[in-house]
């Protein structure tokens, strides 16, 4: 009896320490979940309600204002102008293609439009918005926004649009911009968040592609909040961007749409340079195309005429193009003899028609020869064989040497795509990217501006204002920066004797204005006007010692691809040079029948500041003149947007 009692006793007092242990241990679990309770509904309140808020708070960017380009007078020449379109956010909108259906019932979206859009959505982070569709009407805006809230994440957006109120004429210099593509952002190491919008804009080419950096600005932020559905409530907050800079050009727009205009027809190229600055008045390039058509994206019945036209409208023959500069590299040849002390302009070279190098014959242009002929006859008249005696005396590396301080084999540092550097050849360039040795007659051959030796019609008419100046004169297409002038292109001396380059701008004057030149048929008579310059025509093909029996063919009984290139250089006025001129037509024939006619009529319009005097004319060449700039008047119609693209 007692053993039992002793046993309950004993079974109790366990009973009670349990009891109390496991009451112990809730009571440190209730402790516990208060406290835990407490830190997270009071510690730590503050970063809850961040986190709560971030589910209902997006950040989104605010692309910036692109800057704007315009021409030396402030003429706008790439604007920026409002248009409405529809954008969609996947994260807000939940089922994309759902949203899309009901957004096809209110406004029009073709079928491709639409699946480029749920593309496009797809593969873009889920916070970004995607374009739907471009420039739509306030009709559609009003539709969209009156359905509102069944187009979850669906937003009408005011954005702004890039616009070139001057077309063609400034395509091959401002440029134009286009989409953002996967090999755009390849090309970065870091790319700008701005640049993974979807259908964001960038520079594709020329200016608005090198100066990219410069135009593009900063983007700015804001916040929004959205309701449960993703539709946008409210904006909490903005942070304006910083707008792209404007650029300001050299380049005279109504000079530059009065060279297109006198190009057409034409495969060709025209630049204008300042002789006193160095600026780019006019660098056209003929035929040319509507860059608007690209900004939303070309259509292929836009792009392929352009693409295999075999006039090349795409590609700008003014720094693209390198050609053979034909007789125009005479006065680099005779420049590097006279500075070398290896004749004197005065000595005197006999030209029989041909000259007799290493068993080879070359000939003259002019099959009879002209006899003993100085520098300024040679020049006057084209003569070959002075030159090819003097390159032979002087030797390619001076040769070269002197095409170098003239601007010629020279990339010079424009705000333009694919500036070629042209050629001036040497014999370690041949050996290099040959595999040859250099021989006499490759030194013949470039004595005339052939075989190997390239130019562009830049840097031609670089030359020109250099043996104008006797200065270093560069070229310059921007003016100034966001108002800030850039520097000059005025450049300093070249250090060549004067009196040398005195009678080289003699001879150019000769050549235009002796009734012996090559060029006098486009002379101008007006003493104010008077310009120098000079012929030259570049082979596209060999003339076999067959065809120069029988008579050369002419030009206009050769398939356009075979026709010689037509060149010609110049600078006026002649006493005082103002402006320098190269022209180069693809295939033209003759430098003094197509280029030079083409120089004549620019080098007065850009003196005159406008359409020149009939007076400055030979009086043979009115009539013809006066018709031609009629119809040149009516192929200029006044540009701009709405009749306005002044600043």
């Amino acid at each position: 009896m007692r053993r039992n009692r002793a046993e309950n006793d004993a079974s109790h007092t366990r009973l009670t320490r349990r009891a109390a242990l496991l009451g112990g241990a809730q009571l440190l679990f209730m402790g516990g979940l208060a406290a835990r309770m407490r830190y997270l509904q009071v510690d730590q309140a503050d970063q809850f309600r961040l986190l709560a808020e971030e589910n209902r708070i997006n950040i989104r960017l605010i692309p910036p204002a692109r800057g704007e380009i315009f021409d030396r007078k402030g003429v706008r020449l790439a604007q920026n102008v409002p248009s409405y379109r529809i954008v969609m956010v996947r994260e807000d909108a939940g089922d994309a293609e759902e949203v899309m259906d009901r957004l096809s019932r209110i406004i029009t979206i073709d079928a491709e439009t639409r699946e480029r859009a749920l593309a496009e959505i797809q593969r873009s982070a889920p916070f970004l918005p995607v374009t739907i569709v471009d420039d739509v009407s306030w009709d559609d805006v009003s539709r969209v926004s009156v359905n509102a809230p069944a187009l979850p994440g669906v937003t009408p957006e005011v954005g702004l649009t890039r616009v070139y109120p001057r077309g063609p004429d400034f395509a091959h210099v401002v440029g134009r911009v286009g989409r953002v593509s996967q090999a755009d952002l390849d090309a970065l190491e870091n790319p700008d968040q701005l640049l993974r919008i979807p259908r964001f804009q960038i520079g594709k080419i020329n200016v608005e592609a090198r100066r990219e950096d410069i135009l593009r600005g900063k983007a700015g932020t804001k916040q929004v909040e959205v309701n449960a559905t993703g539709r946008v409530m409210r904006e909490l907050s903005r942070r304006e961007g910083e707008s792209g800079k404007d650029i300001q050009l050299t380049v005279d727009a109504d000079l530059q749409r009065y060279v297109q205009a006198r190009l057409s027809g034409e495969s060709a190229a025209v630049v204008v340079i300042d002789c006193d600055t160095g600026d780019l008045a006019a660098i056209a390039s003929s035929p040319s195309y509507d860059p608007n058509l690209f900004i939303g994206g070309i259509s292929s019945k836009d792009y392929n005429p352009l693409l295999e036209s075999k006039y090349r409208p795409l590609v700008n023959k003014t720094v693209q193009g390198s050609y053979p500069p034909g007789s125009t590299f005479k006065m680099v040849v005779a420049m590097a003899a006279i500075e070398e002390g290896i004749i004197g302009p005065d000595e005197t070279v006999y030209c029989p028609g041909h000259l007799e190098v290493a068993g080879r014959r070359f000939h003259c242009w002019k099959r009879a020869g002209h006899g003993w002929v100085d520098l300024e006859n040679s020049l006057k008249q084209s003569c070959d064989v002075y030159y090819y005696d003097l390159a032979l005396k002087v030797g390619i590396e001076k040769i070269s040497a002197m095409a170098n301080r003239f601007g010629l084999g020279v990339k010079h540092d424009l705000a333009l795509s694919s500036v070629a550097a042209g050629l001036t050849p040497t014999k370690e360039w041949k050996r290099s990217n040959r595999g040859a040795d250099w021989v006499i007659g490759d030194t013949v051959n470039a004595s005339i501006g052939q075989g190997f030796m390239l130019a562009s019609p830049l840097q031609l008419a670089v030359m020109s204002a250099r043996i104008a100046t006797g200065r270093a004169v560069t070229p310059r297409l921007v003016k100034t920066i966001d108002g800030v002038e850039q520097p000059s292109g005025a450049g300093e001396p070249l250090n060549m004797n004067e009196n040398n380059l005195r009678k080289m701008r003699k001879a150019m004057y000769e050549v235009v204005n002796n009734r012996r030149g090559t060029a006098y048929r486009s002379r101008i008579i007006a003493d104010e006007y008077r310009m120098a310059g000079k012929t030259g025509t570049s082979q596209v093909r060999n003339i076999t010692a067959a065809e120069r029996a029988r008579g050369v063919s002419r030009n206009e009984d050769l398939p356009w691809e075979r026709r010689d290139h037509a060149l010609f250089v110049s600078f006026a006025p002649f006493d005082k040079p103002r402006y320098a001129v190269s022209v180069l037509v693809e295939h033209g024939g003759g430098g003094s029948t197509a280029a030079a006619p083409i120089t004549r009529d620019v080098v007065l319009q850009a003196l005159a500041g406008g359409e020149p005097p009939l007076e400055a004319y030979p009086t043979a060449d009115r009539g013809r003149i006066k018709t031609q700039q009629r119809k040149l008047r009516e192929m200029q119609p006044q540009a701009g947007i709405n009749g306005n693209d002044q600043a």
